[in-house]
Formats: structure tokens, C-alpha cells, sequence
């Protein structure tokens, strides 16, 4: 076999084959040259029309061959946004969990700090001065504002005074809903109502019945929707002084200047017991949901707390002078108000008082004479910090419980002038109502002839909180 035809066999070019194509691939090259060579005198300048036209198609070109895409890589793209959808939904859900389970706790935690009567909500700070001009005087009532209360809603306030009358006012409007006169003798017997001064008040938590004493040692029950007289309660020997409804009950708490505390069954309109330990005539009383109630002794110079099942009493020593007024903070802590200018904040595990400041609405009388302005109300709102006193000083100061009710901090003081006679927070702690007169309720030891018997209505709006700073 020849050389060449064994290249053959192997698939190798013969030379002459190899040099053909050589010369083929030199032939081409040089036609490329020469078309290169020649290019510069040929060379057509495309217009900017004709530019324009082909960009356009070069990029619907790229965009075609990015949005080609196989059925297969098409379902992965869905399966992967889908799976992305999921995720975030999910992400979603676990933060509303999470802020469901923190409200939840927060709401157990107060429940269970209520229940045992230590909850104490910072609200204080928050609370900011109205001015003058923001605050409603109604007007209605001939002689002084001896009490009030606001209805659970917050909707309507009663107020009653030394005229005898009872007045239900609007709180949105200001307009009396509902008079219930002075009781009168006509021929077909004594009309329902009182005959001498109002000198207390209460209404339930489910704001269905209202109860109200006056002098005359009577207790009358009202309906307090209708003001449609209901029953009327005898027993006390002497001027009643102080009502409080247990709250989710109709068991109907009094107290009077015969020294005793009553306890009552407003539903089935019954008496239920007596109670005696003051040495004196009480002053005031208030209550919350426990089966007990706290009495402020007047001249006697002691608080008690009265624990209705045990029939037993805790007596509590502070004030100096006469204890006019007291109303619970919450289950554990109490306020109370003397004649002595102090206002005292005690806890019922101890027989002294938590925190005690003298003459918090300063001195009157001549110098080398002075004498403290008499704490004639106070209020608190209720699971706060919150605590208001009233005066015959030219103005109400509201205050701040420190923590654990250890010390009272001066907030701001609101000009009005007279007696405050009864103060009370809303449910919302929204507003304040001052139950205000020319005379003290329980006398005639001075006259402000400039005050105006009224009820003011005292917004207490709340300052904005700073936004808390991202991370």
C-alpha cells in the first residue's frame, strides 16, 4: 500500500488536498482585505432615522430571548414567588400572635394586680392642665353643691344640693335631663323626694339604681334612667352622711351622724344588718367589689375598715383633725382628707398612714395666726395614680401617688372658687366634675359670696408621649 492511500485509510489529508484548501482559506483572507482596503472609499453613513429604527429591534430581540423561558423554569419562578408569599404570611401571623399573646399577658397581669387590689397605672404624668375657658359650669341648683356622681357610661351626672333638689345633666350637652324637686305635702300626701339637704349619693356599677340621704335620715332609692322613685330606707337615727354601692352588687352601704355603718339589699328592698364602732359621727364612705367598706370617723381622728362577713373592723390612726372625706384608690390603698389641711394615702395592711402631707392647700388668716384651708373632697380614679382635693382655697390641686403610694407629688393646680364640695372621676378618667358652693355641706362656718353654686365639668386631656426612636 502507497503512502497516500494509507493517509486516506487514516483520514488524513494527502498534501495536495491540504495545500488546495490552504489556498482556498489565502483566496478568502484576501477578499476580506481587499473589502477592508476598499471599505473607506465605499463606506455608507447611516442617517439618525435609520439608527433609531435598528435600535429598537435589537432590544425587543434581547427582551425576547430574557422573557423565553421553558415550562419547566416557569414553574419553579411560581413555586419559588409562592413559597416567598408564604413565608411572609406566615412571618405576619407570628407577630400578630406574638402582640395578641403580649396584650393577653399585660391584660391577665393587670386582672391579677386588680383582683389583689395593687394595680397603680401611671396616668399622672400624662395629665395636662385645662385652661379656664375649657371649663363647662352648669348651673341649676339655688343653693350649694353638696355631692355628685357620674353614671358608669360616663353619659349623664347627678347632682344634688341644699335646696333638696336632685339634678341629671348631660355630659355632651350640658342640659338638665331630668329635676327631681323638692318633696312638698299637697292633699293627696307628701310628693317623692327629699325634704331637707342632700348630703349623699351613689349610684350601682350597671347604673340601674341611684341612691341618695339627706338630713332627714332617710335613704331613697331612684331608678336612675327614669328618676322614678323606687323605695325609701329607714333605720338610721341621724343625718346620713355616706352611700356606696358594692360594685357588681345591688348591697347598698350607709353610714350616718348616729356613728353606725347599715348595710342594705336595694333588689329585694331589704335590710340586711348594723354595724357600730366610731365614736363619733361619720363623715363619709366609699367602696369597691370586696365584701367591705371604709368609713372616714370625722372627730373621732380614725379610719376603719368594716369586713361585712367577719363583722369585724380595722381602725387606722393619722389625721389630727377632723377626717371629712376618703375614697379607695383600689382594693389595697385609700385616700383620705382632714380638716387639719393634710391628706393621708394609706394601705390596708398597715395602721399608720403610707404617706401623709400637711397642708396641701396652704395657710389662712392673719400672720402669727394662720390656719390650714380645710380638705373638704377628694377623689382618685380608680387603679391610678391619679388624686384630686377640693378646698374653700380658690382652687382644686390634682396630685401624684408615688410608687407604692409612699409619697404625694404636686401636679398642677385649676382656679375655681368656693367650696368643693364633692369631687369625682370619670370611668375613662377623661373628665373631672366639681361639685361647687358659697358653703361647706356639712355647715355655715364661712360664706364665699363670689363663688357660684354649680357643677364644673374639668377636661383632663392626656399629653401626647414622645414616638419611641427605631433601632
Amino acid at each position: 500500500m502507497s503512502s497516500a492511500a494509507a493517509a486516506r485509510k487514516r483520514g488524513k489529508p494527502t498534501s495536495g488536498a491540504g495545500a488546495g484548501k490552504r489556498r482556498r482559506k489565502a483566496d478568502s483572507a484576501g477578499d476580506r482585505g481587499k473589502a477592508k482596503s476598499g471599505g473607506k472609499m465605499n463606506e455608507e453613513i447611516p442617517s439618525d432615522s435609520e439608527s433609531e429604527s435598528v435600535a429598537p429591534r435589537r432590544t425587543e430581540e434581547e427582551e425576547e430571548e430574557e422573557l423565553e423561558e421553558t415550562a419547566q423554569e416557569k414553574k419553579l419562578r411560581l413555586a419559588k414567588l409562592y413559597l416567598e408569599q408564604l413565608r411572609h404570611q406566615e412571618e405576619e401571623k407570628a407577630e400578630a400572635r406574638e402582640f395578641e399573646e403580649d396584650q393577653v399577658a399585660g391584660r391577665l397581669k393587670e386582672d391579677v394586680l386588680e383582683q389583689r387590689g395593687r394595680l397603680q397605672k401611671s396616668v399622672a404624668k400624662e395629665v395636662q392642665a385645662p385652661a379656664p375657658a375649657d371649663i363647662r359650669v352648669l348651673r341649676g341648683h339655688q343653693l350649694s353643691i353638696t355631692c355628685l356622681v357620674i353614671t358608669p357610661d360616663d353619659l349623664a351626672i347627678f347632682s344634688a344640693a341644699k335646696d333638696c333638689t336632685i339634678i341629671k345633666w348631660s355630659v355632651e350637652s350640658g342640659r338638665k335631663l331630668h329635676v327631681i324637686p323638692r318633696a312638698k305635702k299637697g292633699p293627696e300626701g307628701q310628693s317623692p323626694g327629699h325634704s331637707s339637704h342632700v348630703l349623699c349619693m351613689a349610684v350601682s356599677s350597671d347604673g340601674k339604681y341611684l341612691a341618695s340621704g339627706d338630713r332627714s335620715k332617710l335613704i331613697l332609692i331612684w331608678e336612675a334612667q327614669s328618676c322614678r322613685h323606687l323605695y325609701t330606707f329607714t333605720g338610721h337615727r341621724d343625718a346620713v352622711s355616706g352611700l356606696a354601692f358594692r360594685r357588681g352588687t345591688h348591697q347598698l352601704y350607709s353610714t350616718s351622724h348616729d356613728r353606725s355603718v347599715k348595710v342594705w339589699n336595694v333588689a329585694e328592698n331589704a335590710y340586711v344588718e348594723t354595724l357600730f364602732g366610731h365614736q363619733d359621727a361619720v363623715a363619709a364612705l366609699d367602696a369597691l367589689s370586696r365584701e367591705c367598706c371604709v368609713t372616714a370617723g370625722g372627730r373621732d381622728g380614725t379610719v376603719r375598715v368594716w369586713k361585712i362577713p367577719e363583722e369585724s373592723q380595722l381602725v387606722f390612726y393619722g389625721h389630727q383633725g377632723s377626717i371629712d372625706s376618703i375614697q379607695l384608690v383600689n382594693e389595697e390603698h385609700m385616700v383620705s382628707g382632714a380638716d387639719d389641711g393634710s391628706v393621708a394615702l394609706w394601705g390596708l395592711s398597715k395602721k399608720r398612714p403610707l404617706a401623709l402631707r400637711r397642708e396641701v392647700h396652704g395657710l389662712r388668716g392673719e400672720p402669727g395666726l394662720e390656719q390650714p384651708f380645710w380638705v373638704t373632697s377628694v377623689a382618685a380614679l380608680l387603679n391610678t395614680d391619679l388624686v384630686a382635693t377640693g378646698s374653700h382655697s380658690s382652687c382644686l390641686r390634682l396630685w401624684q401617688c408615688g410608687e407604692g403610694f409612699r409619697q404625694l407629688d404636686l401636679l398642677c393646680d385649676i382656679p375655681l372658687v368656693g367650696f368643693i364640695n364633692s369631687l369625682k372621676f370619670s370611668s375613662s378618667g377623661n373628665f373631672l366634675v366639681a361639685g361647687v358652693g358659697q358653703e361647706h355641706r356639712l355647715g355655715r362656718w364661712w360664706r364665699i359670696k363670689e363663688a357660684r353654686n354649680s357643677v364644673c365639668v374639668i377636661p383632663l386631656r392626656r399629653a401626647p408621649r414622645p414616638p419611641t426612636a427605631g433601632p
